[in-house]
């Protein structure tokens, strides 16, 4: 059983570093919406991977063993391409524009010369860079804290927009936090599944909302799945709700 596992292992790790060439990589945009107004309000990039032989493959498989085997870097590059051709394509046949945001693995968002990249691609695409938002989960945020406050300065001061991703699961100081030149913090999909079911995680999406907005910041809830969660975090006055 065990060496089944690791040939599945080893095939899936050489499928993967020719994924990119193969054209077997694909985005799905999922939608943010204005719990007020109910409008479309932004999106968020989703990386797919699909293989002719065994289907859809699940981002919590292959995005670990791109980190691991090394191309997580070329990946989430062509990433931000596709998305930034994507909102150009939408703005040339005129349809509204909404801030789409990337997902940066603690390895890209570590890498020295990602500014450079990043604006060598707004400059191929000619691409606003408010219609652009990174999203980093609090323990990249907190692997070295001078280095990211340094990164999220230098992308704040190029129009970027900013967010902490699955807020509440990592080991954020609110110390750092108040730091960090972000404006929004994403509630983890694990406290909006059970809303209504657990005291506790109403109290801590609550608490959640508050301490965001005291400091200036935009709340994004993930995993809005039913009308009474919208219409829960409505009345809390979250931001944004997507899912």
């Amino acid at each position: 059983f065990l060496i089944a596992e690791a040939i599945e292992l080893l095939d899936l790790e050489n499928a993967l570093r020719h994924a990119l060439a193969r054209g077997e990589l694909e985005l799905a945009y999922k939608p943010k919406h204005d719990p007020k107004t109910r409008r479309l309000c932004g999106a968020e990039a989703l990386l797919r991977w699909t293989l002719p032989q065994k289907g859809r493959v699940s981002p919590a498989v292959f995005i670990p063993i791109a980190e691991e085997i090394g191309i997580i870097v070329p990946i989430g590059e062509w990433v931000i391409r596709e998305v930034c051709e994507q909102l150009r394509r939408w703005a040339d046949e005129g349809l509204p524009t909404v801030r789409v945001a990337v997902n940066l693995s603690p390895i890209q968002f570590r890498q020295p010369d990602l500014s450079e990249r990043v604006l060598r691609l707004l400059g191929e695409t000619g691409i606003d860079p408010r219609l652009l938002e990174f999203e980093i989960t609090e323990g990249a945020a907190m692997e070295n804290i001078h280095t990211t406050i340094a990164t999220l300065k230098l992308f704040n001061a190029l129009d970027f927009h900013l967010s902490i991703d699955d807020f509440g699961t990592g080991h954020s100081s609110l110390s750092y936090l108040k730091q960090f030149p972000i404006d929004t913090l994403k509630i983890d999909q694990s406290f909006v599944r059970h809303i209504h079911a657990s005291v506790k995680d109403e109290a801590i999406i609550k608490s959640i909302i508050t301490l965001a907005h005291s400091l200036g910041f935009d709340v994004v809830a993930e995993g809005v799945e039913t009308q009474e969660q919208f219409d829960y975090l409505s009345a809390l006055d979250c931001d944004v709700v997507q899912g």
